[in-house]
């Protein structure tokens, strides 16, 4: 099985509260370009499946043998083959890697340099960095620690972390949120997943005689049958990176001076990463970075896989070329005003203490009951309705005898 055992490439300090941390990871394709993937918050390397067959075009692990029927027809894979090797990896607390029991061992600049010395241990001087929701947090925070080992970076569907990571307060969200923290079996598990990642149109398409949701609600259950419920130490664990990620003004600017450009990626119907999240982070990055809003969830590399891939591989040409920043980007130059000031004063009052960040765990834990409050209240309404509903044609068959 290929795993990192990151402690070996790190420094002391590092390698100290590493031990015995493994990371899993499979690479893809072979070729001088390289291209690691970071998956999100519950997800593992797997899911970048549509991604790896654009890019590389196969899903078969370099060590496994490749066969015939695996290989993509598409163009877009094709015109890559043989050029591309990717590595998509399982963040600690998922999949196959290590699950440390403390949450202090899961922050987005530890997972950072979890993604470093994976790289160190393939022997990658330098990678296109390409991240999903809190793998994009990762990929930020990577760029920023090195960014002279970076080639591109695309993040989708990403926020800015800690208060950004609150979904849009609706009826929707707050149904999936009491459903997820309820779901106990990889049915219920992939039940609530498929609303969480795609809209509802694209699960109500039918493919053949069947809806998307039928089939891809037994795809879900077979993988997180295969590779199991994520723990809970590893869930805590990956909550608290998210919600502890921040990115201080001067990591910005160690990405914008570096001069690679990045694309940030995102459906418009995310109900879990909020759109405006993603255009502010990509205005902080003017002039390098190309903002793609496209139909879709959370899941849009998935629900859009074209689309996305043709994307990612729009960014490694452009930073194989000598085009102008300015003809990269697609965002108008971002204004000084009360939005950018905002984020600053946020930002140097969230980094002013310790005592700051150690209130998360309590804000994750009052957000997630007031969350389940709220369900139980619309619940309850909507039980109460039905009530009266249901009561209505009674008292007017009365009235008329």
């Amino acid at each position: 099985m290929p795993f990192c055992e990151v402690g070996k490439y790190q420094d002391p300090a590092d390698a100290a509260g590493n031990n015995g941390i493994k990371i899993f990871y499979q690479t893809y394709g072979r070729g001088p370009v390289k291209v690691l993937l970071i998956i999100g918050l519950a997800g593992t390397h797997e899911s970048w499946g549509p991604q790896i067959m654009g890019l590389v075009g196969t899903s078969t692990p370099n060590d496994q043998d490749w066969p015939e029927s695996d290989r993509s027809s598409d163009e877009v894979g094709v015109a890559r083959e043989g050029l591309i090797e990717v590595c998509a990896l399982d963040n600690r607390g998922m999949g196959r890697s290590s699950v440390p029991t403390k949450k202090s061992d899961y922050t987005t600049r530890i997972m950072a340099k979890d993604a470093i010395a994976v790289m160190d241990h393939l022997g990658w001087d330098k990678a296109h960095v390409f991240g999903h929701s809190m793998g994009a947090m990762i990929s930020c925070k990577l760029a920023a620690m090195v960014p002279d080992r970076i080639m591109s970076l695309a993040l989708l569907n990403v926020t800015g972390g800690g208060f950004e990571c609150f979904p849009k307060l609706d009826r929707q969200t707050l149904s999936i949120a009491i459903r997820f923290l309820k779901a106990k079996t990889p049915e219920q598990r992939a039940a609530v997943d498929l609303d969480t990642h795609y809209t509802k149109e694209y699960l109500e398409e039918l493919v053949g005689s069947k809806s998307r949701r039928a089939i891809l609600y037994q795809e879900y259950v077979k993988g997180i049958s295969a590779t199991g419920m994520q723990s809970n130490y590893g869930f805590d664990g990956q909550i608290h990176a998210c919600w502890t990620h921040k990115m201080s003004q001067m990591e910005f600017e160690l990405i914008r001076s570096s001069g690679f450009f990045v694309s940030v990626i995102h459906g418009r119907n995310d109900v879990i990463a909020q759109l405006r999240h993603a255009k502010r982070l990509a205005e902080r990055l003017h002039p390098y970075s190309r903002m793609i809003e496209l139909p879709g969830g959370h899941l849009v590399s998935h629900e859009r896989t074209e689309e996305v891939n043709q994307a990612l591989l729009e960014l490694i040409r452009a930073s194989e070329s000598e085009i102008d920043p300015l003809e990269w980007t697609n965002i108008p130059q971002p204004s000084t005003g009360w939005g950018v000031t905002r984020i600053s004063f946020y930002k140097r009052n969230s980094e002013a203490g310790n005592s700051t960040s150690s209130k998360f765990g309590i804000v994750e834990k009052i957000y997630l009951f007031f969350m389940y409050l709220f369900g139980l209240l619309i619940l309850a309404c909507e039980h109460l309705w039905r009530a009266v509903k249901s009561l209505r044609p009674a008292r007017v068959g009365a009235a008329i005898t």
